[in-house]
């Protein structure tokens, strides 16, 4: 079943190149050269990510308490840099990030299973966002806050992740009707999650947090998704 996931996996990393190829070539030269070194680093991610689910859950967990330390972190800078401006903004967003942290952690202790469905969903659905997005996206869904979403990436995105988690169904014992209510739950979350750093840094007039991860705009950037996703699970599992 590992295996058969991991095709998968690449079959999608193959489809999102052939996307970026085309999206590149309309592209000026350093611009695409910044979207392939992205495409690579993600890949690199991807992969770190999934086999520390895989073959040691315990990597998983401490990779967790990386990302958390690194989001507080580049929260912190943000508001260093301004000069400790917006102070209150600051406060609400960090109480709400050190609450989405607790739940992205108890999500790092759940099942192997559960953590890697969820996993796989949320980057499906963040990587084919952003290229359904640039390949046919024209109605932008909050110019102001996050201007290269779109509603045609945020569908593209769903339906693929959609159609992932009817492939991958076979990881989780439950039924039909809870599972959607879960991917569902989890993409919700992990869009609000993604325009929620956007609005931290666009209250800040920041496009990126850092350059930490090449071709990425720091931590939060590459995980907001991950980590607001995950508290959702955390938070159903709770629940049910």
């Amino acid at each position: 079943m590992i295996r058969t996931i991991y095709i998968i996996i690449l079959v999608y990393f193959v489809l999102g190149a052939i996307g970026f190829y085309f999206i590149n070539r309309r592209k000026e030269a350093h611009v695409a050269r910044k979207n392939r070194t992205k495409l690579f680093t993600y890949f690199l991610i991807i992969n770190i990510v999934f086999f520390s689910i895989v073959i040691e859950p315990l990597v998983f967990r401490y990779l967790a308490v990386i990302i958390i330390l690194a989001g507080f972190l580049e929260i912190y800078t943000v508001l260093k840099r301004s000069g400790y401006s917006r102070k209150g903004f600051f406060i609400l967003s960090l109480i709400v990030f050190v609450i989405i942290s607790f739940g992205f952690y108890a999500f790092s202790l759940l099942e192997k299973e559960l953590i890697l469905y969820t996993f796989i969903i949320l980057s499906v659905f963040d990587s084919f966002s952003q290229i359904t997005g640039q390949i046919w996206g024209k109605t932008k869904l909050f110019p102001n806050i996050s201007p290269n979403k779109t509603l045609e990436g945020l569908i593209g995105g769903a339906l693929i992740a959609g159609i992932s988690a009817f492939l991958l169904r076979g990881l989780l014992a439950a039924d039909s009707l809870n599972k959607v209510f879960l991917v569902t739950g989890v993409l919700v979350f992990a869009f609000l999650g993604d325009i929620g750093t956007s609005y931290y840094k666009r209250n800040y007039n920041l496009k990126d947090f850092n350059n930490l991860i090449p071709g990425h705009g720091g931590f939060l950037d590459r995980f907001d998704s991950l980590i607001a996703g995950g508290a959702w699970i955390s938070l159903i599992t709770l629940l049910l």
